[in-house]
């Protein structure tokens, strides 16, 4: 999100809260919206999805797919809640866009979106943001190409970038050489236009939502454990897919902000409801609960194919853990956030194995570090991790963050400031509607105090 004279950073302070309660619902995932909006456009006949997530990220893969021929439109029910109808144009039936797909601040609609036009044979040019257009793209050119893609773009692959897919997809078998569920996503969803299987290796298990999804549009996946602890993901090519309603679950990255102020604010006694618990994504939560975290899982339950939950969570005496670095593919978006929770315990937090946090929307390393040093926190980083020395419950607080107009910096360093000794000030608040657009007045319902500034 760039700033302008009509758009102009919004800086913002959390002071330190009194004891948060309440229940709350988070947003719907962000990874299965950007993917129901996707499979909708690409199966045959109308597909209704409820729970979307309405942020700036995935509006953008909503306009996109609009601008590649599937009629994309938002009414609401007669609870007055937004219901997504996607009337779909077929595996093979997109139409080239006569504009830019824009994808603004949306790194994983941008990826997502490539492996859909590289299997076709038509050609797309792809912006973004000043942040997102730093971020480098050949991890997922580099296979895409492989397909008979190719692409038009600055150094490394970044945006603005132009693809031209290929006159007939070739189906490849493709090992991931960094865990990604980005790239593999990209990959199998370029191989949908493709004859015969294509194949994705991935080193460890990461994010299964393509996979789910594509088994519940009706393609014919098969996953089969390669190698020590990995996975090979073989996908039929040229399926007709046929629509299926989908509800999204809660996001477990959003909630990971309401349930750490919990934890960190004495007194606190919340409920997260509906939030999926799939096993690669629930890293940080298994995490939290190992630091000594009081989080009760309640009400499990299945949502559309995925495992969903209620969280109970209390203020809790936290202390440090090594997080096994195998962990990360699980839980690399909430890094930031158990920062902050590991400045708040007793002992020492490591985290390794993290250097994806480095190409995130700013290199998230760097970022974190830097908030916690603002605010009295010590930290040693690593080329792919950091440690953070607790402070057992009493952070000074006080700083001034750096957010790098990144959603997730911002969010966790207002978490900070709700358990702080003193007000913690992010330079600026604005992006957060990226991704979660109603987290101010959630966390103000649950008792936070938050004092905005216009830059």
């Amino acid at each position: 999100m760039a700033h302008s004279p009509d758009n102009p950073a919004q800086a913002l302070t959390a002071e330190p809260s009194r004891a948060l309660s309440g229940r709350i619902r988070v947003p719907g995932d962000k990874s299965i919206s950007h993917r129901s909006l996707i499979f909708g456009t690409l199966a045959v006949g109308e597909t209704i999805i409820t729970g979307l997530l309405e942020g700036d990220d995935v509006l953008a893969t909503a306009e996109a797919m609009r601008r590649l021929g599937a009629t994309v439109t938002r009414e609401l029910d007669e609870r007055g809640r937004p219901v997504w109808r996607v009337q779909g144009v077929g595996v093979g039936g997109l139409k080239a866009p006569e504009e830019a797909l824009d994808f603004g601040n949306a790194g994983t609609g941008a990826r997502l979106v490539m492996g859909l036009v590289a299997g076709h044979p038509i050609t797309a040019t792809f912006v973004g943001d000043a942040s997102l257009s730093r971020r480098p793209m050949g991890r997922v050119t580099v296979p895409l190409a492989m397909m008979g893609a190719t692409f038009q773009a600055r150094e490394g692959g970044r945006l603005p970038l132009t693809l031209t897919g290929a006159p007939r997809t070739m189906p490849i078998t493709y090992e991931l050489p960094v865990a990604s569920a980005q790239v593999k996503s990209a990959v199998l969803l370029a191989g949908l236009n493709a004859p015969g299987v294509t194949t994705v290796i991935e080193p460890v298990p990461t994010r299964d939502h393509t996979e789910r999804m594509l088994k519940a549009f009706g393609a014919k996946v098969d996953i089969v454990p390669h190698g020590v602890g990995g996975l090979a993901i073989h996908l039929t090519g040229e399926p007709e897919l046929t629509p299926c309603p989908i509800i999204v679950p809660g996001d477990p990255s959003s909630a990971a902000f309401p349930v750490v102020a919990a934890l960190i604010t004495p007194g606190s006694d919340i409920v997260v409801e509906g939030i999926t618990l799939n096993p690669h994504r629930a890293g940080l939560y298994t995490t939290l609960i190992e630091m000594g975290g009081d989080i009760e899982v309640m009400h499990q339950r299945e949502e559309g194919g995925e495992p969903v939950a209620d969280l109970r969570v209390r203020s809790s005496a936290l202390h440090g853990v090594v997080v096994p670095p195998e962990r990360a593919p699980s839980m690399i978006d909430e890094y930031p956030v158990l920062a902050i929770a590991a400045a708040f315990a007793t002992g020492n937090t490591v985290m390794n194995g993290i250097h994806e946090m480095r190409v995130k929307e700013s290199d998230r390393i760097a970022a974190t570090a830097q908030g916690l040093r603002h605010n009295g926190i010590k930290v040693h980083e690593t080329d792919d991790g950091m440690t953070v020395e607790g402070r057992a419950g009493h952070v000074d607080g006080g700083g001034h963050v750096v957010t790098h107009m990144d959603h997730r910096i911002a969010m966790s360093f207002l978490v900070m400031g709700l358990g702080a000794q003193k007000p913690v000030t992010v330079d600026d608040a604005a992006m957060i509607a990226t991704s979660f657009p109603d987290f101010l007045s959630l966390m103000r319902g649950l008792g936070a105090t938050f004092v905005g500034h216009r830059q």
